[in-house]
């Protein structure tokens, strides 16, 4: 895909240029380019919500550490002059790239029709799309922009009634996959929200209009779109309910209701395949099995529900240990380029899927992004795997984590 030359105006330490010289004139070319251009075109209130984690954002600095941390060996004199088969197999599917998007809440944040352009990105590539439950256009919508690729996220809120009509509509849309996610018995507390004085609907604070006045390219989108809503939420608030309603019906959904019966009467009504999202401890791994779970997803939602969590990178070695060697395991949390990608399938992972780089995407490019960011990421996962010598991805070996010891403050996250 080609693409116009883009002006970013912020320099890589996040300071604004002085002179005109200080603009770096490139098309993005990695995912920290995305985030800059990202952070320069929407309000800093949705920026901090899509780029944030929990508290002082420890275990999201975690996980990119762990793939900092991790090297892999190249090979040499492996024939590669034909580009590496990129294709995979997952749950019973096939798929052109071994990684996706994993469900991302309220998206249309980044962009307007964010949702809509992620969808059709990941089916025009024969690629996996997760439909969140908190997307800003219906499941059935989404279905509809990826008919074929298209898995869908459900929260088990504090009404058993919405959880179950959430999964009849999925299954009516034609759905054949759940990811059920187990990580958010409580809210997580992310500080930059709070201090921005996020929420739904929001408020017409003086900082928030200069905000939207600063940006005016998304504020008119998004006056043209209409604010986000939680549209998947709408049937289950009152006739003629307003955003704060559907906001406490969302807020609702992280209840600490799903436990392991529970899940066991998920397992039982759902007649597809199913996926538990948010394992970080192997025993919890082995329960899932047990559960009758089709595979599971190790994360610790993106470094935004507890801050004292783990990397998954980190813990995947012993997940991956505790389970029957063919059992499905993906991953996500803190990938951000294809060498991650590799880092992952090498480390054990038979799929990873992936948030932020496609959230930065939609809000530097709109609806183009996705795709970008698709392809950014296939071609440096291609040329990882032709420096490590795999002409596959059924090559790749799983030999655990390669770790090298990281310095005290030798990295650390980009500024906010």
């Amino acid at each position: 895909m080609s693409l116009r030359t883009e002006r970013i105006n912020l320099r890589h330490d996040g300071t604004r240029p002085q002179h005109d010289t200080d603009f770096i004139v490139r098309p993005p070319i990695c995912a920290d380019d995305l985030r800059l251009r990202a952070r320069s075109r929407i309000p800093r209130f949705a920026f901090d919500y899509l780029d944030g984690g929990a508290g002082a954002e420890d275990a999201l600095l975690r996980s990119r550490q762990a793939f900092r941390r991790t090297s892999l060996t190249p090979r040499i004199l492996v024939n590669s002059a034909e580009p590496a088969d990129l294709s995979h197999r997952f749950l019973g599917r096939d798929w052109s790239l071994p990684f996706g998007i994993t469900p991302l809440g309220l998206p249309g944040l980044a962009w307007p029709g964010a949702d809509r352009a992620l969808a059709k990105a990941a089916e025009a590539r024969g690629a996996a799309y997760v439909c969140p439950t908190p997307a800003t256009e219906t499941l059935e919508e989404l279905r509809l922009a990826a008919p074929t690729r298209s898995l869908f996220q459900l929260y088990v809120g504090a009404s058993p009634d919405i959880t179950q009509d959430l999964i009849a509509r999925a299954e009516r849309a034609g759905y054949d996959t759940l990811v059920v996610t187990a990580d958010v018995p409580r809210p997580g507390k992310r500080l930059r929200d709070l201090r921005n004085g996020f929420g739904l609907p929001l408020k017409p604070t003086a900082a928030t209009l200069a905000d939207l006045v600063r940006r005016p390219r998304w504020s008119l989108a998004t006056a043209r779109a209409g604010a986000p809503r939680l549209a998947n939420l709408a049937p289950y608030a009152k006739a003629g309910a307003g955003a704060r309603t559907l906001a406490e019906v969302m807020a609702a959904q992280s209840s600490g209701r799903l436990d392991w019966a529970v899940l066991a009467g998920i397992r039982r009504r759902w007649g597809g395949r199913l996926v538990l999202k948010g394992v970080l401890d192997p025993r919890d791994a082995i329960r899932a099995v047990e559960a009758g779970v089709d595979a599971i997803q190790i994360s610790n939602h993106g470094g935004r529900q507890f801050d004292a969590a783990p990397a998954p990178l980190d813990v995947l070695p012993s997940i991956r240990a505790a389970l029957p060697p063919d059992f499905p395991i993906a991953l996500d949390g803190g990938v951000r380029s294809g060498e991650d990608v590799l880092k992952a399938l090498h480390a054990g992972a038979d799929f990873v899927f992936i948030g932020r780089p496609f959230l930065y995407g939609v809000a530097a490019y709109g609806p183009a992004g996705p795709g970008i960011v698709f392809d950014m990421l296939a071609a440096e996962l291609e040329a990882a795997m032709a420096m490590t010598g795999y002409r596959s991805v059924a090559d790749i070996r799983r030999t655990g984590l390669n770790r090298e010891p990281l310095a005290a403050g030798a990295w650390t996250l980009p500024e906010a």
